[in-house]
């Protein structure tokens, strides 16, 4: 002690600091094993080399967190060990570790909705919720094994914090201790600057969520070698919108055809409804899954697979991104979402040009649908934006009888107040619904307790009670003048929880039905090329004779003769765009990887073996990224080339 100044305080705050990797390595174990059938990893030696690489991650995390404490910890100061410093060091530990780390139970549940880490995106969601507490109270009770293991933890790191005591030492103020001092706390704030950015090479920038997937061997693993904090610590104050320039303007705009124009149809003013259904998966739905030849396989949605035979189905449609709002501005606008979603984006408040604006243009009334609280998950506020002419939501339902107790009215009641409030409006209208019911908790009405299968995973009766929504919606609908006269679609927000390995895979998360329905069976059939949410805007369009140009990154499904049918997507921190035989992934600066169009598994990367057909579709790729960022930076979603 004499000849090492502070000594114990250095010994002890090097033990509180192993603490928490030692919390850390627990809550990735846990991690884990609620999401083993996610992440395909082969064997105890593979998680433990994950865990490994996992380390210089939350190196990063813990010196964030525990900047503070480390600093008061070793400031060159003679009041270090008495007893009140001591407590107000206890307190900062335990303020910034326990929150910092609870982050990681939330992804216990919520990964396997989303199969990334939770980033400030994720947060981003709530913002729009004025039910938070409801929301919370209902997670706990639905989840209380997740609140238990964050508390049993929490006291056992406290207690063994708390035998981590620093012994009161009396020093005075001497040249050699305060000497010790201030070059102990300069090498170790000069260690936590090379912990928080991962190395001390100067070519090197500070690691992020990317070099995760440099240490796995297929794309989920990357999570299991990330922490939540660290995941939502990088993305806090990021933009991913940044332009690029990957290839002329002139090229783009022939690959891509941004600005379309379809002279296929003569014009027509037919009404359109779109359903956009809430976590209604393609996986769900037995009409979209006749060619998978899953073993086993059980659909939950009789009455949309009846549908689809009066029906054009698109059975390989994906989602362009993975939350609520993401479907909305994919579906509405034809704006995928991708490392960091539109909506979330410093630029939304810009002039769109969309399914509203353009349907308005030609008369329509438009309107839009959502049985939560006005306001949730940010529909209101962009349908401001994209300029819905009317909103109705909880408050004009206004009858909190019929209210789920948790996210809004249920879908049945909701759905004949859809089909009542359409009857009273003059035509040409364009309506957009989007359902509540088939959502976490999971419940429906008393009433219907047991009339639909519990099936294989929580969601399944859920999706067939809004399945007999639709089906009650439509037995009305048909009895009003207007419904001779309409376009209906169907499409899901994004993917839920997953029952069958074919899902679990990484090209085929995040894959929904899409189903176009006229009375007078125009069109019908069934598609398999590649197909998105995107795509459904200037198909409507098309369908319509809708005379004049207008911006749209997708393609009509129906008669498009210059774009193939594609898929781009963001998962895995890589976009995927689907096209032909193959999948490239480029992360933003190179392709990392090509697969064919049948290895939804991503076990074999042929990127060693290229063709010019892999160029191409690498070139669409790039090309799209650098319009979709450059149109959206210098707001121009509009037809302005």
């Amino acid at each position: 002690m004499k000849k090492f100044p502070r000594f114990q305080e250095y010994k002890i705050l090097t033990i509180r600091i192993l603490l928490v990797y030692v919390f850390y390595f627990i809550a990735r174990v846990l991690f884990f094993i609620y999401n083993q059938n996610l992440i395909k990893v082969d064997g105890v030696y593979d998680f433990l080399r994950l865990c490994y690489h996992g380390l210089v991650f939350d190196t990063t995390t813990i010196l964030y967190t525990n900047g503070l404490f480390i600093l008061f910890s070793v400031l060159p100061l003679v009041s270090n060990t008495k007893k009140k410093f001591q407590k107000f060091l206890f307190w900062l530990y335990f303020a910034t570790n326990l929150l910092a780390y609870a982050t990681n139970f939330i992804d216990f549940i919520y990964y396997r909705y989303s199969f990334n880490r939770s980033t400030r995106a994720s947060l981003d969601t709530l913002q729009n919720e004025s039910n938070k507490s409801l929301l919370f109270f209902n997670f706990l009770q639905n989840y209380w094994h997740v609140f238990l293991l964050f508390f049993v933890l929490s006291y056992i790191w406290i207690l063994l914090y708390k035998k981590t005591k620093v012994q009161h030492v009396t020093e005075k103020p001497n040249v050699k201790y305060f000497a010790f001092s201030i070059a102990n706390f300069l090498l170790i704030v000069t260690l936590c600057i090379g912990g928080i950015r991962g190395d001390f090479k100067k070519s090197t920038r500070p690691i992020n969520i990317l070099d995760a997937s440099r240490y796995v061997k297929n794309s989920s693993q990357a999570d299991v070698v990330l922490n939540t904090p660290f995941a939502i610590i990088r993305t806090w104050n990021t933009n991913s919108f940044k332009k690029e320039n990957y290839m002329p303007k002139a090229e783009v705009d022939q690959l891509l055809v941004p600005i379309k124009q379809y002279k296929n149809n003569p014009q027509t003013k037919p009404n359109v409804v779109i359903f956009i259904l809430e976590s209604f998966a393609r996986e769900y739905n037995g009409a979209f899954n006749k060619g998978t030849k899953i073993p086993g396989y059980e659909g939950y949605t009789p009455f949309v697979d009846s549908l689809a035979q009066h029906s054009l189905i698109f059975t390989n449609a994906y989602a362009n991104g993975w939350k609520s709002i993401h479907g909305v501005s994919s579906v509405i606008a034809g704006i995928p979402s991708f490392k960091d979603a539109f909506t979330s984006s410093p630029y939304p408040k810009q002039k769109i040009e969309s399914l509203v604006s353009t349907l308005k243009s030609e008369g329509y009334d438009t309107s839009f649908f959502h049985g939560a609280p006005n306001g949730s998950m940010g529909f209101l506020g962009f349908g401001n934006i994209l300029g819905y002419d009317h909103y109705y939501g909880k408050t004009e339902y206004n009858n909190d009888a019929d209210f789920d107790g948790v996210w809004g009215i249920w879908d049945e009641p909701f759905f004949q107040y859809f089909n009542k409030t359409l009857t009273e409006k003059k035509q040409p209208f364009m309506a957009t619904l989007f359902s509540v019911s088939s959502h976490e908790p999971y419940k429906v009405p008393a009433k219907y307790e047991g009339k639909f299968p519990k099936g294989k995973v929580n969601i399944n009766q859920c999706i067939g009670y809004t399945d007999f929504a639709l089906k009650q919606f439509f037995n009305a609908a048909k009895k009003e003048p207007w419904y001779k006269n309409t376009i209906f679609v169907l499409v899901a927000d994004h993917g839920n929880t997953v029952a069958y390995d074919e899902y679990l895979k990484e090209f085929n998360r995040n894959t929904v039905p899409i189903l176009f329905f006229s009375p007078n069976e125009k069109y019908v059939g069934v598609n398999n090329d590649w197909a998105q949410q995107i795509d459904i805007y200037p198909t409507l369009l098309d369908m319509i004779g809708y005379p004049k140009p207008f911006r749209s990154w997708g393609r009509s499904l129906i008669n498009e003769k210059q774009v193939p049918p594609f898929v781009i997507k963001y998962s895995s921190n890589v976009y995927q765009y689907m096209e032909g035989n193959y999948i490239c992934c480029f992360d933003g600066k190179k392709v990392v990887g090509f697969y064919a169009k049948e290895d939804k598994g991503m076990e074999h990367n042929l990127i060693k073996n290229k063709t010019p057909e892999m160029d191409a579709i690498a070139l669409r790729c790039k090309a799209f990224v650098q319009d979709y960022m450059e149109r959206i930076i210098d707001k121009r979603l509009t037809t302005v080339k």
